[in-house]
């Protein structure tokens, strides 16, 4: 449901609409990452999303490269049907805060390591786990995409007292 301006509604009520009207099949996840690098790694989380029967998409956009287009991507993801996003990022791993500060979604963090790593990714972990106060990101251990959809289901499982996703 696109945001009317002239809209009586106020926000949060337009944003629960929206998400009634969200197909069955929309995707309930969102993956996204910094790099493409970061793709055979974030691909895990997929592939346990898919063994639990969930929708998911997975996008690249970096934090720093593409700021525009991951606030878009947040603050649209509640209207699209999707109900938690997974943020990997490493180095400064600024992409899980940013994606949090732009929807009122959970945001799930995974610091990834790289060749370019300081301390064997701990500025990744740091980065992630170190947000301001109303900013908040869970967090999974160091290159543990994994953890992260695990946590993502159980977050779907506990609206709904686990009725839609086979743990």
């Amino acid at each position: 449901m696109p945001e009317n301006p002239t809209s009586t509604q106020d926000p949060e009520t337009q944003r629960l609409e929206a998400a009634v009207d969200a197909p069955g099949d929309a995707p309930r996840v969102g993956i996204i990452m910094g790099s493409k690098s970061d793709l055979p790694e974030m691909e895990k989380a997929g592939a346990v999303l898919a063994e639990h029967d969930v929708a998911y998409e997975i996008r690249v956009m970096s934090a720093h490269r593409d700021p525009e287009v991951v606030a878009d991507y947040c603050k649209n993801a509640r209207m699209r049907g999707l109900r938690v996003i997974i943020a990997g990022a490493g180095l400064s791993a600024a992409l899980p805060g940013v994606a949090a500060a732009h929807t009122d979604l959970p945001v799930v963090g995974v610091p990834l390591s790289s060749r370019l790593s300081a301390a064997g990714g701990l500025d990744a972990i740091l980065s992630v786990v170190q947000m301001p106060p109303g900013v908040p990101v869970a967090s999974v251990g160091l290159d543990n995409p994994r953890n992260a959809a695990h946590l993502a289901i159980r977050i779907l499982n506990s609206g709904d007292g686990g009725a839609s996703v086979k743990a």
